[in-house]
């Protein structure tokens, strides 16, 4: 490489807060403590339990992934938030019935001591959710109170850097308006209490404005819009999102490409979700409904791309559904069938009925998220939008007039190449020539 890309040593603690601090927060942070404490390992976390190849086949050169780029290590993360209710993360935990009581009673008194702070909530943004740890001004107040809020937790916690992910509940649908166009019309948008400007977008615009990274775990606009983009870039903090990719959609980007990759048509995708957790709760409202629609039905288009393909996928029917039901807790069940055709048209079928636990497959994306998005800043990546995270999340990011990449794998190549560039590797192509030639 002509320039060699230096990155600033991990010293000192590393902050994650989180807007929410519900069942995928609680799961984050009592796991984590549960890993330093020798009891779990972080299953499904890439940066705590993947391999990266670097060089040849034959180099036999496979580090895991923390080992091979500076990260921070888990003993040097540090935990706190924002959320409507007054519960310490062990509370929350227990209340979300992610993990076994026995596991957190281990952990209660580091868990007990992690408390809220009270948060920015409308509820005209999330009917289905009231509480009363919340902040109290004007739009514009309330941001310089989150500002404040992240300069004590610092200060506090004696840490050198901060990374905010949101983990809260889907906002109302919303679409992009003239205030979100430029920094200048949002932040008077912020004092004029502006109805386009929901709470995420407060949390977003703070962290950023203190050049801090932000990403994105919910389906709403969120850091989306160009003047948070803007404002990215001359900040210097590193966006991606949004909506993380767990349970229905994971398997949608798996299977999709291997369908893709043999040239497999499909006729139609039906899918249908039940999940009783806060999530589901707010989900019921059809305002917020909308949003995940959008995010979940976009994954399709983009990786089976019905244009290029019109006999295999120009007439594929694709319906989405979510249901809640209290009794199934966290414990979400994700069923599809899946209308498949092939040699001459004739049609087969394919059904997955997926009983995944949301939040055990979230946590570890977070903390991941907040784990590179901090590499990336310490690294000197340009602020605004980190492309190569796009591994995350249901709906990446991208900037105007770049398509959103979806294929799971296509996903993994660009971050793990992302990897090796920055660690002044050669990346990895798979033409394997060099096996062969000479």
């Amino acid at each position: 490489m002509a320039d060699k890309i230096q990155i600033k040593p991990a010293t000192g603690k590393l902050g994650i807060l989180t807007p929410g601090m519900g069942a995928v927060s609680s799961t984050l942070v009592a796991g984590v403590h549960a890993i330093r404490a020798g009891l779990r390992q972080p299953i499904g976390s890439f940066t705590q339990m993947g391999h990266i190849r670097l060089g040849k086949r034959t180099d036999d050169r496979q580090p895991l992934v923390k080992d091979f780029v500076p990260l921070t290590g888990l003993d040097d993360i540090v935990f706190g938030g924002w959320d409507i209710f007054t519960d310490s993360v062990y509370d929350a935990a227990i209340n979300a019935g992610v993990l076994e009581k026995e596991l957190l009673d281990q952990l209660k008194p580091e868990l007990e001591k992690i408390k809220p702070m009270p948060a920015v909530f409308d509820q005209y943004y999330v009917k289905k959710l009231s509480g009363t740890n919340v902040k109290q001004g004007t739009k514009w107040e309330l941001a310089q109170a989150v500002m404040q809020d992240i300069e004590n937790f610092k200060q506090e916690n004696g840490c050198d850097r901060v990374v905010v992910v949101w983990c809260g509940s889907t906002e109302i649908f919303m679409k992009e308006t003239e205030v979100h166009q430029t920094v200048e019309a949002f932040e008077a948008a912020l004092k004029d209490d502006h109805k386009d400007i929901p709470p995420s977008m407060i949390y977003a615009y703070a962290a950023i404005k203190m050049g801090i990274s932000y990403a994105n775990g919910a389906p709403g606009l969120g850091n989306e819009i160009p003047a948070l983009q803007q404002l990215a870039k001359e900040t210097g903090a590193g966006l991606c999102g949004k909506d993380f990719k767990t349970g229905q959609t994971l398997m949608k980007t798996i299977l999709a490409p291997g369908f893709k990759a043999r040239q497999l048509g499909v006729a139609g995708w039906f899918s249908t979700n039940i999940l009783g957790n806060r999530d589901g709760e707010v989900l019921d409202d059809p305002e917020s409904f909308k949003t995940k629609e959008e995010s979940k039905l976009s994954v399709l288009d983009s990786i089976l791309q019905p244009e290029l393909y019109p006999d295999l996928y120009g007439d594929l029917y694709h319906k989405v559904r979510i249901n809640y039901y209290p009794p199934r807790g966290d414990n979400k069940e994700g069923w599809d069938n899946i209308d498949i055709f092939g040699w001459c048209g004739r049609p087969m079928q394919i059904k997955v009925d997926f009983l995944c636990r949301d939040s055990i497959l979230a946590a570890p994306l977070v903390l991941d998220m907040a784990l590179l998005l901090d590499l990336g800043q310490r690294a000197g990546l340009p602020g605004g939008i980190q492309e190569w995270l796009s591994f995350y999340f249901k709906a990446p990011i991208t900037p105007e007039g770049l398509s959103a990449e979806h294929d799971l794998f296509i996903q993994q190549t660009k971050l793990k190449n992302t990897l090796r560039w920055l660690m002044n590797e050669e990346v990895i192509t798979h033409l394997g020539r060099e096996y062969y030639d000479g």
